[in-house]
């Protein structure tokens, strides 16, 4: 199993180690010390990463929406069966379900595609970080992934910044220097997460949102993530404690501008966008969904403009002849 995953996963780690070499030279060569001109190598990693996944994002922008849409349907139909467990009851219920996903194009699993594509990267980078010191050392099992060949892994091994090695991890190391490093690594990742989960149900999500389970659980899991990381972070690398750190403030980036300039229909968010468009004397777009209260089915997003009344139009000016034979024509 390990050597099928270690498969899949190399031409990921081929593509990471040029990439990185590829930063690394060009911060090399604007005179960064060698420890930071490797870890910028993995922050620019990262953005490239996070550039060839934006249209993911901007998929899981509109399939989030669309869930946040039918949520009313939704509700409906779970009121419909409420307290029925036959199984009858459950498989009409799921029936109904999910030809309201059909109807209006949505997928409840769009929102994790991100993560979930996003994971074969960090576990790459992990390996490749990993397997550092056995790729210097010359360990027969761990040979050259591109440009990374043992000369190069021992110069990345023995890199350091702040005095701690990129491939030192907490519970790897007596140095006091790494601990440090990781130990606050961590806590600005827990930070990120937790600000980029609270914006987006504090400000993007409907009050009728907020009320169903699912949300309650998120709400859960937003004061359990610190706990995760901390558990798996003292186990992880600098370097990949810097990549997700990245990737972290990248996220809440891109976030708070969605959440500013497309928020969720019904949220705080699209209120304060509303307003602000209202003082600029802007209309505001309302969003609905194909498939839904009898919208058109199969199509894409669209938008309903709330179009202003229309002004009546004005009579056109009459002659004294036109309007004397209009008045005879009409005592006939």
């Amino acid at each position: 199993m390990g050597d099928f995953f270690n498969t899949v996963l190399y031409p990921i780690k081929l593509g990471e180690a040029w990439v990185m070499y590829a930063w690394h030279w060009l911060f090399d060569l604007i005179g960064m010390g060698t420890g930071w001109s490797w870890a910028m190598s993995i922050v620019g990693l990262t953005v490239v990463v996070r550039i060839l996944l934006f249209p993911l994002f901007v998929k899981q922008i509109h399939s989030s929406r669309r869930m946040q849409l039918i949520q009313p349907e939704m509700q409906k139909i779970q009121k419909k069966y409420k307290g029925k467990r036959d199984p009858e009851s459950q498989k009409a219920q799921q029936s109904e379900i999910m030809d309201l996903y059909r109807r209006t194009g949505t997928n409840p699993f769009s929102s994790c595609l991100p993560i979930l594509i996003q994971s074969p990267f960090f576990f790459a980078l992990f390996q490749l970080l990993n397997n550092l010191k056995a790729m210097a050392e010359g360990d027969p099992s761990h040979g050259t992934i591109g440009p990374i060949t043992r000369q190069v892994a021992a110069t990345i091994e023995s890199s350091t910044i702040f005095g701690a090695r990129l491939s030192d991890y907490f519970l790897g190391t007596t140095v006091t220097n790494t601990k440090v490093l990781t130990a606050v690594l961590i806590v600005l990742m827990s930070a990120t997460t937790f600000i980029t989960q609270h914006q987006l149900m504090r400000r993007n999500m409907p009050a009728a949102v907020l009320d169903n389970p699912f949300a309650k659980q998120q709400k859960v899991l937003l004061y359990l993530m610190p706990f995760f990381f901390v558990v798996s972070g003292i186990n992880f690398p600098i370097g990949v404690l810097i990549y997700w750190l990245t990737t972290n403030l990248w996220t809440m980036g891109q976030q708070f501008y969605v959440i500013r300039n497309m928020p969720a229909p019904g949220s705080a968010a699209e209120r304060a966008l509303r307003e602000r468009k209202r003082r600029k004397g802007k209309e505001h777009k309302e969003l609905s969904v194909p498939g839904l209260n009898g919208a058109e089915a199969g199509g894409t997003e669209t938008a309903a403009v709330i179009e202003a009344p229309k002004p009546r139009q004005r009579a056109q000016p009459k002659g004294k002849k036109r309007a004397k034979n209009t008045s005879k024509k009409g005592r006939r």
